[in-house]
């Protein structure tokens, strides 16, 4: 009982990652920045959203991209702002446009190359390419087998 009552504490957890200071008076921007902060990589814990971390970075983050709201920016210029000053290790989710594209596709693309060298081994006849025994090493082998 004890460990469920830990899970669920920790599991709690990034829900309090955004301090109640931080939370917009309008709830159409503050729901439109937490949608934004989703999507946005905390520089300190790398695999969580600054809307899950408990960074101060984050927190930083999160102050910032209110402030662009609330000066009236849409959530594309939010995001070009955010990536202008932080580049595009900054998104969770980076764009699938231009060497990004590259990225996007390497992985299925060396899958399907391995499958394929897996394919071609595995479909090889065996002996295919192997020398014939010569008369003599024959001979030999008859008089291994043989004894």
């Amino acid at each position: 009982m004890r460990w469920l009552a830990l899970i669920l504490c920790l599991w709690a957890l990034p829900a309090f990652a955004v301090d109640p200071s931080e939370v917009l008076d309008d709830p159409v921007l503050e729901e439109r920045a937490r949608d934004l902060s989703k999507g946005l990589r905390c520089p300190v814990c790398q695999n969580e959203s600054i809307d899950e971390s408990n960074a101060p970075i984050s927190r930083e983050l999160r102050v910032l991209l209110r402030e662009r709201l609330v000066a009236g920016d849409s959530d594309a210029e939010v995001r070009e702002f955010l990536v202008a000053r932080f580049g595009e290790f900054v998104l969770l989710e980076p764009d699938r446009t231009g060497v990004n594209i590259i990225l996007w596709w390497a992985a299925p693309a060396l899958l399907l190359l391995a499958l394929g060298v897996g394919w071609t081994a595995i479909r090889r006849k065996p002996g295919t390419g192997d020398a014939q025994l010569t008369e003599k090493e024959r001979a030999e082998l008859e008089k291994i087998l043989r004894s």
